[in-house]
């Protein structure tokens, strides 16, 4: 599908549209102030999660926990020139898509935006979402109609990361945080639908076994527990903690623990207890990794999304391929397996130590920000941008720009920051393709493969 309309010039987002709020404007208009009430009827889904709707002074507002169709009341928690935010009080009228969630915590926690939608609303607002990121800020007519689905909509989560906090008299709250309330956590038990059964199930074992106040675990008012499986069982990482608790007796508690770790502030890392190899299964290959390295959290979408990357890329003998934000190195050792040699550049050093251990030939890790790296990667036939959410950033718009392969295929996990490099390497690349992934159902979230084309010389001149 050909999908190159660049129009002159960028379109910030406004307040007018399903994408949410660009930034606070401390003018509040006439009508509707902080604390009032009013009556809504919802007509949107916004990025962000929140239903959209209309003041009766003509402002948006946006209210979460809302679907299309649904009237409400609502009580208004933010006020500006243009939208407010506000939250329900009552729903008069339940919208013809509502649906019932499936967690008993989502009325307060934080952790899913969607559940009120059935599954089939959730793709169709995603694709909206990367459709109207790609139209309002990059300026381009492009899009997709759907989202490949996630093959599980609940239950999918490899990682999850709940944060404990210690109260007096032993107490203990261990979940996640509340959506509304600044610093209020949500205790969260079984009930959760995101993790995995196995990460489920050593979470229920691991708060049944952590014992009065906790003290089993690493000391410290305030830690974060990530609970991540990984070949062979689950291990547990503990950031914020003083001294290694008793991770003897979470080991034989928690079935399935095969490790106990803890992080400092700084990154680094201390092996409390357990087997010290990590290895995680991640294109056809146990891959030995450090247990803070980033790998998608959704295996089976993940593979999806990593399959229609490879078809992309076109990997084969001879190709050369740049591959930017490389992480464990996934791409660049299935790219150099079949024949061609990749040049992955990762950030941070100890997981590009990780991408690099035991490469098969043709794979090369450069350490560093990709900024300074680029030119050392280049040239390429072929560059596979999986930046973080902050996108690639002008400078190395620039560079591609200047002297980048013939093909980007740009892996984005946000469309706000990919229709804005869209924009920026608009005057070099024409975006051919666009297919969106569901690697976070129940959430907003929603990744985006897009594949863009070097211009003809004239065109660029032009």
């Amino acid at each position: 599908m050909a999908v190159d309309r660049l129009r002159s010039g960028a379109v910030e987002p406004d307040a007018r549209g399903a994408g949410g709020p660009k930034a606070s404007d401390p003018r509040a208009a006439s009508g509707a102030e902080r604390g009032d009430r009013a009556r809504v009827r919802v007509r949107a889904v916004g990025s962000d999660g929140a239903g959209v709707g209309d003041l009766a002074d003509g402002r948006v507002i946006f209210v979460h926990r809302t679907s299309p169709g649904d009237e409400v009341e609502v009580e208004i928690t933010r006020s500006a020139a243009r939208w407010a935010r506000g939250e329900v009080t009552e729903v008069v009228r339940a919208g013809p898509r509502r649906t019932a969630p499936a967690c008993p915590h989502y009325a307060v926690c934080g952790g899913c935006t969607l559940q009120h939608l059935s599954y089939s609303d959730q793709l169709a607002w995603k694709a909206r979402f990367v459709s109207d990121a790609l139209e309002r800020i990059g300026g381009i007519e492009a899009g997709t109609e759907s989202v490949v689905p996630s093959p599980a909509v609940r239950h999918y989560r490899s990682r999850m990361t709940f944060t404990l906090l210690r109260l007096p008299g032993e107490r203990v709250v261990a979940g996640l945080h509340h959506r509304a309330v600044r610093g209020r956590l949500v205790d969260v038990g079984e009930g959760c639908v995101l993790p995995e059964p196995a990460v489920r199930e050593a979470w229920r074992q691991l708060r049944a076994a952590w014992g009065a106040g906790a003290r089993r675990l690493p000391a410290g008012r305030r830690l974060r527990l990530t609970l991540r499986r990984v070949d062979g069982g689950i291990i547990l990482v503990v950031e914020g903690g003083r001294g290694p608790g008793r991770p003897d007796l979470l080991l034989g508690e928690v079935r399935g623990l095969q490790a106990v770790w803890s992080a400092d502030g700084r990154g680094a890392l201390r092996l409390l207890g357990g087997r010290a190899e990590v290895r995680e299964r991640r294109g056809g290959e146990a891959i030995v990794t450090n247990p803070t390295d980033f790998l998608q959290v959704n295996r089976a979408a993940a593979d999806l999304l990593e399959r229609r990357v490879l078809e992309a890329v076109a990997p084969g003998p001879g190709l050369r391929v740049l591959d930017a934000y490389c992480g464990v190195g996934s791409y660049g050792r299935q790219i150099a397996r079949a024949g061609g040699s990749a040049a992955g550049i990762e950030l941070d050093a100890r997981t590009a130590e990780t991408a690099a251990r035991d490469a098969p030939l043709g794979f090369r890790v450069l350490a560093g920000s990709v900024e300074e790296r680029l030119a050392d990667a280049l040239p390429a036939d072929v560059a596979i941008l999986n930046p973080p959410r902050a996108g690639l950033g002008r400078r190395v718009a620039e560079v591609l720009g200047a002297e980048g392969p013939p093909r980007l295929v740009y892996v984005s996990c946000d469309p706000a920051t990919l229709a804005r490099d869209a924009a920026w390497l608009g005057p070099f690349y024409a975006l051919t393709e666009v297919e969106a992934f569901d690697l976070f159902p129940q959430t907003a979230r929603v990744e985006t493969l897009a594949v863009l084309r070097r211009r003809a010389a004239q065109d660029t001149e032009a």
